[in-house]
């Protein structure tokens, strides 16, 4: 039977460091349930729902027990700046598929600022030039990192990174995203609010909420839904505020 050739196959607890249900942010239901059940990851996992609802707090927690930086970058990255990450991931352990990459990147649009001035202060070793992100666009900056960092075998996990693009910068992530997937060697985790960037194909989507996580079809998610009434009638929600 052919293996996997992704990195994470699955998130389980940490048997010996339990997380106590009674303290957050195990008091989440997405959060109790990947603690009870574990969670099986496909080589593209795409997380929606409300602010609040624990997203982001699972894929910052996969990020680090992978090694990566809380406030982005590669598993090289120390950039720190005021620690706010939960403590998840010290209770989380990775089933990892036998004899691929260690290789990931996190980009989350709120630390970007800090992070451009880090790699400014530690240049690339590889002998390739720097790119310098700070004379971009917020936009032009986060989606030319991406495509910068983004080569080859990786876990790439990315925290709500539509707050840093345009529509237009959307599609050209997804295009990143899908030609890094098309080798089967390489695996996305995003959390987003998007429409648009959770119809990342192949991706399985989970709806978080306070059911826990569900699995979910693009066309029958609440984002999609509330997108599609709004640009349907836009009047009819802004006549309530």
């Amino acid at each position: 039977m052919a293996l996997d050739r992704y990195p994470i196959r699955r998130l389980e607890e940490d048997p010996s460091n339990v997380l106590d249900r009674r303290k957050w942010p195990a008091v989440l239901p997405p959060v109790a349930q990947v603690l009870e059940d574990g969670l099986d990851l496909t080589p593209a996992t795409v997380l929606v729902g409300e602010n609040g609802s624990g997203k982001s707090t699972i894929v910052e927690a996969i990020a680090l027990a992978y090694g990566l930086s809380p406030e982005g970058g590669s598993t090289g990255a120390r950039h720190s700046t005021r620690a706010s990450e939960s403590l998840l991931a010290d209770h989380l352990q990775l089933v990892r598929n036998a004899g691929t990459t260690r290789r990931g990147y996190f980009l989350r649009a709120e630390t970007m600022h800090g992070f451009f001035t880090y790699l400014e202060k530690n240049p690339s070793t590889s002998g390739r030039d720097d790119v310098r992100f700070h004379d971009m666009s917020h936009g032009e900056s986060f989606l030319e990192l991406a495509v910068n960092r983004f080569r080859g075998r990786g876990l790439w996990v990315l925290d709500e990174p539509e707050s840093a693009l345009s529509f237009s910068g959307c599609l050209s992530l997804l295009g990143v995203l899908k030609d890094l997937l098309a080798s089967g060697e390489s695996q996305v985790i995003m959390s987003t609010h998007s429409p648009l960037l959770a119809a990342l194909p192949g991706a399985r989507i989970l709806e978080v909420g306070p059911w826990g996580l569900r699995p979910q079809n693009w066309e029958e998610l609440d984002l999609v839904d509330s997108w599609r009434a709004f640009l349907d009638a836009p009047q009819r929600y802004l006549r309530h505020l």
